[in-house]
């Protein structure tokens, strides 16, 4: 059933307008804008066309098949809107709208109605009160703003800012996404239903997901359990403390529950749990790009001491182990590297760093079976440095490159290595919590 949200026949657009800057102007346009193939009917029954498409007063009146509606209309109006859906048989609604239960229990009312009128039409509804749904793979982009590169990162989220910033995120690093979903109310669909669609999509290598709560924590658990032996799973949850509790409630009327309770449960079912959006996306970004480490051991290389330092803490207090090199390789390294170079873990280069250099250690330590993963902090301007990562990714150990202090050069190689979706990072910590999430899921998939 959830086949009609992603990969539509055709799509009604409820509450087109023509004028710019309003959702069911824009909305619209980035459907357009994305690609999408199928059938795209804009409903404003007090215009012709909008964006050069004919308008209809109604999704009764479309004369050919329709899947799925976008709706974007006051929300006394959806109830109604609902019940011409069953009419015309469309199957799905992603209702953009708000004014439902998260203000009061006058909206509590209508949304109440427009369930009664889904479940008689036999409709399922993502929202309402959301961002709305991207899917690249089929051009179907009914949400802001506008995300066009394919990927293998799927989220869903009760926030569609959350959403939106991975989605950018994931574009700009060249990463990609496959489908993104806010679930705003979850009046119908939920994040234990888009798991189980994830979980069985081939196009979703990594499933992301930010929540401030579930309906059915044991199915969750259940479930989640069951996905992450397929696939990694990172969940971003919301409402950790007291006060982000009530927050949460206020929010999406969510019950939060107790932090402890979702942090046991989460171990047990093999979830990765992030503590921001930033280390939620670095892990997703990490689990879709990366090879997954045979153990704990890392390499860390430097051109600079203290960002090595700071990666060895980051490193060691994840629970990753900067290991000692042994002797016949620091013999090794001292016959090539120049006498400046630290020759220990981490590694530093110093100022004499190239990415030759960089090409050598990576070369001689690799290799060995003493280190799993490696680290590499770039911080000065570096030509060449893309292409060694790229060489040395081939070998099957994750390598997470972290960029920094390099200015106009440092965007430059960043960019390319966006370019050749290789995974980079723009601090030492985040660098390792990459690393980390990759390690907790290589446990995960073996146990």
């Amino acid at each position: 059933m959830m086949k009609e949200f992603f990969d539509p026949v055709g799509v009604a657009v409820v509450g087109a307008s023509r004028e710019p800057g309003k959702l069911g102007h824009e909305i619209l346009r980035n459907i357009i804008d994305a690609g999408y193939k199928g059938g795209l009917y804009p409903i404003n029954p007090k215009s012709p066309d909008v964006l050069g498409l004919k308008c209809y007063t109604s999704v009764k009146e479309i004369p050919s098949q329709v899947d799925l509606a976008v709706i974007v209309v006051p929300s006394r109006f959806v109830p109604s809107v609902i019940a011409d859906c069953g009419v015309k048989g469309v199957k799905a609604a992603i209702i953009i709208s708000g004014g439902f239960r998260e203000t009061g229990e006058a909206g509590a009312q209508i949304e109440k109605q427009l369930m009664d009128n889904a479940k008689t039409a036999g409709v399922r509804i993502i929202g309402p009160n959301c961002q709305g749904v991207n899917s690249t793979t089929s051009g179907l982009c009914a949400t802001w703003p506008l995300v066009k590169v394919k990927g293998p990162i799927s989220v869903a989220s009760q926030s569609g800012t959350v959403v939106a910033a991975i989605g950018c995120w994931a574009e700009n690093d060249g990463i990609g996404v496959s489908k993104l979903v806010a679930l705003g109310n979850k009046c119908d669909v939920d994040e234990i239903e888009l798991l189980e669609y994830f979980g069985r999509d081939d196009e979703t290598k990594v499933i992301g997901l930010y929540i401030e709560g579930t309906r059915d924590g044991r199915k969750f658990i259940e479930t989640a359990k069951r996905i992450t032996k397929q696939k990694p799973v990172v969940v971003l949850k919301g409402g950790r403390t007291e006060k982000g509790i009530v927050a949460a409630q206020s929010h999406t009327k969510s019950m939060a529950g107790l932090d402890r309770v979702f942090d046991a449960a989460f171990k047990r079912a093999g979830i990765i749990r992030a503590s921001s959006i930033d280390e939620m996306y670095d892990a997703c970004k990490a689990l879709s790009a990366l090879p997954l480490p045979a153990g704990a051991n890392v390499l860390i290389i430097t051109s600079s001491g203290g960002s090595g330092i700071l990666a060895t803490d980051a490193c060691e207090e994840l629970g990753l182990n900067v290991v000692d090199l042994p002797v016949n390789i620091g013999e090794d390294l001292k016959q090539k590297l120049p006498p400046e170079c630290i020759i220990r873990n981490p590694l530093d280069l110093t100022g004499s760093a190239t990415s030759q250099l960089y090409d050598s250690v990576l070369s001689t330590i690799l290799p060995s079976d003493t280190v799993n993963s490696a680290i590499v902090i770039i911080g000065d301007p570096m030509p060449g440095i893309t292409e060694v990562v790229e060489k040395h990714l081939g070998g099957g150990k994750p390598i997470i490159p972290v960029m920094l202090g390099g200015g106009k050069a440092e965007d430059e190689e960043f960019a390319k290595m966006a370019s050749r979706k290789i995974a980079a990072y723009r601090s030492p910590s985040r660098g390792a919590q990459a690393l980390a999430s990759l390690f907790k899921y290589a446990n995960v998939s073996r146990a």
